[in-house]
């Protein structure tokens, strides 16, 4: 496919393809979690065996189901591939939590088409839930169609942070935190976490595409604001290598919270 194409939608058949792709990976995880050995990448963060399996797994299925159409992942290629439509996947985020047997991890796959998200899976296989985005049509947990008034109904008045983000307390002592703390220790969750109504705002310090690619379109299909609070990810451009760079964000469920978050957001971005 070449980049003056328009691309395609995903057609039920691919769709399906995806979802039987994510058993088959899932199944695979349920079986290894809390029971496989880590090791450190070069960047400090955790990475099994099973992270490279289903890394592996997941680009091969996506270059059959969607053919021509390049894939970006955490454990293989991180250039943006030169097709019009391509992939961005995080086959394990939270590689911390499932090494640990913590049950809170998730596999993450979007398809991005001129430049941001056009389809996205977030599979969470130890809670058996999953949540599918498309573009102008919606968002759907396990089936269901969500709305983005059904968040306000939880009454939430928790927050989320990375743990890189947490410094932001040390930085502003003479304040009051806006919310409860939650730290949940997957990007993808975090973030998401806002646009079900969990929380009602994420600050993220280093997350890469891989990290928020899914989640991305599932908050702006919601309604949800983001603020990206350094690079903006609509900018990035094919060959582009993606390995080092961090995209800071502060997610919020309403323009109110939005704004009570600010002013932490920008203490986070100062200590960076």
């Amino acid at each position: 496919m070449s980049m003056n194409q328009i691309p395609n939608s995903l057609n039920n058949t691919q769709l399906t393809s995806i979802d039987e792709l994510i058993n088959q990976v899932g199944q695979r995880q349920m079986q290894d979690f809390g029971q496989i050995n880590s090791d450190l990448k070069p960047d400090g963060t955790l990475i099994t065996e099973c992270d490279r399996w289903s890394d592996k797994t997941i680009v091969e299925g996506l270059g059959t189901i969607a053919k021509g159409e390049g894939v970006l992942s955490e454990e293989g290629n991180k250039l943006i591939p030169n097709s019009s439509a391509y992939w961005v996947v995080d086959p394990l985020d939270g590689t911390t939590n499932f090494a640990a047997g913590i049950p809170y991890w998730a596999i993450s796959i979007a398809r991005f088409t001129h430049g941001s998200p056009e389809t996205a899976f977030l599979d969470i296989p130890a809670l058996k839930k999953r949540i599918l985005a498309i573009r102008g049509q919606g968002v759907w947990l396990n089936d269901k169609p969500l709305k983005p008034e059904a968040r306000f109904k939880k009454n939430s008045d928790c927050i989320s942070l990375c743990s890189r983000s947490i410094k932001v307390l040390q930085m502003k002592p003479e304040q009051s935190f806006p919310g409860k703390i939650r730290l949940l220790g997957v990007s993808s969750l975090n973030m998401t976490s806002v646009a079900i109504g969990q929380t009602v705002a994420a600050l993220e310090a280093t997350p890469k595409i891989w990290d928020i690619a899914a989640a991305w379109l599932i908050l702006e299909e919601l309604n949800c604001l983001i603020k990206w609070l350094d690079t903006n990810p609509k900018k990035i451009q094919p060959g582009e290598d993606l390995t080092a760079i961090n995209f800071p964000l502060l997610a919020a469920s309403s323009k109110d919270q939005l704004n009570k978050m600010l002013p932490w957001s920008s203490a986070l971005i100062k200590t960076n």
